[in-house]
């Protein structure tokens, strides 16, 4: 079934024990197989597309984000963990000035754009990490989409079904064992900031002396307390204070 189809009009979803949201109801009932289906929150929208912007660069493909996902916005609420939701015609990248809800697209006969936007993401993810990092063997996709079904085989094992959220969140902050993109970042700020403070010609060499004017004075200390002493009753009585007193 196509994005555009109209049969799929509105759903009702629950807030789940691990305070996710899931499927209970749409208005399809023939296309969607509400078993284990998920969608993500307002937060959890932002959340994702906050994090797709570092992939921009990397070639992020918006129209394949707008298609993956069909927007809904709350209608009405049941009771405390069931909400009714209603399509939406605002933009998927605006979910979060909308606060959207936002389901993944699977219904497809051959290929669901969920499943694409799922594809460009891990290609993206593989991509940018090879360029930051410069491994001395470039990670393939398979390396990552291994490691990821790894973590998920108790799940698997156990009939849970994976929240839609985890599943593209594990493929947007895949590292390799042994890295981190947070340090990464941290060493890119400190070289930025070294960076600026060369490019400061006005700095002078530590070896070049100031020019003395008349705003400097030059004085021993003997000098500059003895000068303090003779300075009449109302320096004695600031210099008689403690060092613990304060004003």
């Amino acid at each position: 079934m196509a994005k555009s189809s109209p049969k799929l009009s509105w759903c009702k979803v629950r807030l789940g024990k691990d305070l996710n949201w899931w499927v209970t109801e749409t208005s399809d009932k023939v296309n969607w197989d509400i078993d284990g289906y998920s969608l993500l929150d307002p937060k959890q929208a932002s959340h994702m597309l906050e994090t797709l912007e570092g992939l921009r660069e990397y070639g992020l493909d918006e129209s394949v984000v707008e298609n993956a996902f069909i927007p809904f916005a709350i209608s009405e609420r049941d009771d405390k963990n069931i909400v009714k939701l209603t399509r939406s015609s605002d933009s998927v990248l605006e979910a979060d000035e909308q606060q959207l809800f936002l389901l993944p697209d699977t219904i497809d006969d051959e290929r669901s754009s969920y499943a694409e936007f799922l594809d460009h993401i891990t290609a993206l993810q593989i991509k940018m990490l090879n360029d930051t990092f410069r491994f001395e063997k470039d990670i393939a996709i398979e390396d990552m989409e291994e490691e990821i079904r790894e973590n998920y085989s108790n799940d698997y094992m156990e009939g849970k079904a994976i929240h839609c959220f985890h599943e593209i969140m594990d493929i947007l902050e895949y590292v390799p064992e042994g890295y981190s993109l947070e340090e990464e970042d941290d060493d890119s700020d400190e070289d930025s900031e070294e960076e600026d403070y060369e490019d400061i010609e006005d700095l002078p060499d530590e070896d070049e002396n100031l020019e003395e004017d008349e705003t400097m004075h030059w004085e021993d200390d003997d000098d500059v307390e003895e000068d303090y002493r003779d300075e009449g009753d109302d320096k004695k009585m600031y210099s008689s204070l403690d060092d613990d007193d304060t004003f």
